[in-house]
């Protein structure tokens, strides 16, 4: 999948890195940072700036949309392009996300009305304000929108998409396999489609649903695995201690 993280003045740095560094490792994914103009921006305290390798207008229909936090939302919500990319860029996206007081700037495009979203907790009375459902949750999900409350649970998010979008792959086993699994989805949006009982309900059909339950199950092959690894190495750990208590 291809995702944008969107820059802009006075955004928060680990808002927007801490997600990246889940999603630019998404089988088959890239990560592209956007702003309104390709470019420097500085970050929150000044002191760090990073590079916007497109402008929003080269950046049309990414699949994952980011929105970081940060103080620098206050003008980026007040109106301008980012806004009208964040509405048009949803209308395609499988998952539209922010961080922190990045959900500001999403109920400020009108993504969240009447929707339950969560954010920095010094701005919940604010994302009342603006129309979403506040809650005080580390990150929700509601329909194909995520939102996190902040920093770390930006990370949390992240894991949480990666994880629904593993099934994908690890079912179809190749990214050539998967497009048109993914192509599906993002068709029908929403989030019922990465749960197997609820794929005929949103009509993708039961094909998707036993790549979902393939996933499932190689999801648990792996978890297994690693378990099995897990106490193979603390058993050989007491052996290796009852033979240097013996030589001793």
């Amino acid at each position: 999948m291809n995702t944008a993280i969107l820059l802009y003045d006075g955004f928060t740095a680990l808002d927007a890195i801490g997600p990246y560094e889940v999603l630019s490792r998404l089988p088959g994914g890239s990560v592209t940072f956007v702003a309104a103009e390709a470019g420097p921006v500085r970050t929150d305290n000044g002191m760090l700036t990073m590079h916007a390798e497109r402008s929003l207008a080269d950046v049309r229909s990414p699949e994952i949309v980011l929105v970081p936090g940060g103080p620098g939302e206050v003008a980026e919500r007040a109106g301008g392009p980012a806004l009208e990319w964040l509405r048009a860029a949803h209308e395609t996206s499988v998952w539209t996300t922010s961080v922190c007081t990045g959900s500001l700037i999403l109920a400020a495009a009108g993504l969240l009305g009447g929707k339950r979203a969560t954010g920095h907790w010094l701005a919940m009375e604010k994302l009342g304000e603006l129309g979403a459902v506040p809650v005080s949750e580390r990150y929700v999900i509601e329909g194909k929108i995520a939102t996190a409350a902040g920093v770390s649970a930006g990370i949390d998010m992240a894991l949480t998409l990666a994880a629904r979008g593993a099934k994908v792959f690890l079912a179809c086993r190749s990214e050539e396999k998967a497009a048109p699994v993914i192509e599906a989805i993002k068709a029908k949006g929403g989030d019922a489609h990465f749960h197997a009982p609820n794929v005929e309900d949103i009509g993708i059909g039961a094909q998707l649903g036993g790549v979902l339950a393939e996933g499932d199950q190689q999801v648990g092959r792996m978890a297994g695995i690693d378990s099995g690894l897990g106490q193979a190495g603390a058993q050989g750990s007491r052996a290796r201690g009852a033979a240097g208590a013996g030589a001793e």
